[in-house]
């Protein structure tokens, strides 16, 4: 009996260390928008650091419209990209040019990820519209179209497109 319980915790150990890091911190793309965590209310709010070339600098997870498909797109620190379907399969690559990724650069930065709602769905709905999932220095927000704040109206044009 007291092997059944030794087992039984060391299961319980495993399982417990493989969900925490589930989470990764691999910086590739998912296909779950809720794969980032948000930081609490009480850690202090700073801008977050330019990624590196490597590091993920935003990801916008598109779903919804008349088909109910979804879409990803992955922006790198060097501005490489790559969009995914909703099977999280690549369906395109590019790379944005300087002034296409200062353009998204910027429309990061004057969007204020730390202090936008987590959820903004509180205009009128459009019907057969799009959610956007934005995960960005480690907050991520969600909004949809006749909702999207004009900070993030900046960050969705200014990302390559979700569909090729």
């Amino acid at each position: 009996m007291r092997g059944l319980r030794v087992v039984g915790a060391a299961l319980v150990s495993v399982v417990v260390l493989c969900a925490c890091g589930a989470g990764g911190g691999s910086g590739e793309a998912s296909a779950s928008p809720t794969a980032s965590a948000t930081p609490s209310a009480s850690a202090p709010q700073s801008p977050s650091p330019s990624p590196s070339p490597a590091e993920s600098l935003v990801r916008m997870t598109r779903t919804g419209g008349f088909a109910g498909r979804t879409s990803s797109v992955l922006v790198k620190g060097d501005g490489s990209w790559t969009r995914l379907d909703g099977d999280a399969k690549p369906t395109g690559s590019g790379k944005l040019s300087p002034e296409e990724l200062e353009r998204l650069r910027s429309a990061l930065a004057a969007a204020d990820f730390a202090h936008l709602p987590r959820v903004s769905k509180s205009g009128t709905p459009v019907y057969d519209g799009f959610e956007y999932t934005i995960v960005q220095g480690g907050f991520e927000v969600v909004t949809a179209d006749g909702s999207v704040p004009p900070a993030l109206q900046d960050v969705l044009s200014a990302l390559p497109p979700s569909e090729g």
